[in-house]
């Protein structure tokens, strides 16, 4: 039976130690030697482009080589950005261009007007937007109802849609429509071509014309 032999010595682990702490120092390196210093923002109307870099946590100084869209999903949190792409340039640039929600009405809903998108989003502010169709009424919300009327009468020129728990009122430039379901206005929108200048009554059985 053969005695076992002499421990082999312990590796030293100072090549270990030695390489983590170049990687550390080349990583700190490259964030001071490569600090963001220039940021475009394009394709925002509503959205100031000052919001849109504090969203996106774009600011001069930040590592160039850690930016990436994990940092700019804030951008998100703004109801009025429905998306946006984030680019960097080599060797100090950001670029954010941003694609907005665009509004297609103005909802009063009680405490202030604010602009709608027609998936329904609100957003709050906006400028310009005096020419859009106005949304209003009381009891339960229905302005997903009433964009989906002005979605079916978008070649009217429709000044104005009223909801209340009755039915729906919807102002044109010369005459109006109600009806008391939904389903029905939208079913008979296509009539009013037959009846300008008129105010009109729509039912589940037809449509009324108001003397």
């Amino acid at each position: 039976m053969t005695a076992p032999g002499p421990a082999a010595p312990p590796r030293p682990r100072w090549p270990w130690i030695a390489g983590a702490a170049l990687l550390g120092a080349a990583l700190a390196a490259s964030w001071f030697a490569l600090p963001v210093r220039q940021i475009g923002v394009s394709g925002n109307v509503q959205v100031p482009a000052a919001e849109i870099k504090q969203l996106a946590g774009a600011h001069a100084g930040f590592g160039w080589l850690y930016y990436g869209s994990w940092r700019a999903r804030g951008l998100l949190d703004s109801p009025w950005i429905e998306s946006a792409v984030v680019t960097r340039r080599f060797p100090d640039r950001v670029s954010i261009t941003v694609t907005e929600r665009r509004p297609v009405a103005r909802w009063n809903a009680g405490s202030a007007v604010q602009a709608v998108a027609a998936d329904g989003t609100v957003m709050p502010g906006g400028r310009g937007l005096e020419r859009l169709p106005l949304i209003e009424g009381w009891g339960p919300d229905r302005h997903r109802d009433a964009l989906r009327v002005l979605s079916a009468l978008s070649a009217y020129n429709v000044r104005s849609v009223t909801y209340t728990p009755a039915g729906l009122r919807v102002k044109l430039p010369t005459g109006s429509i109600w009806s008391g379901d939904l389903d029905s206005l939208l079913k008979y929108a296509g009539s009013i071509t037959m009846y300008p200048n008129t105010d009109l009554a729509i039912y589940p059985w037809g449509v009324s014309v108001q003397e």
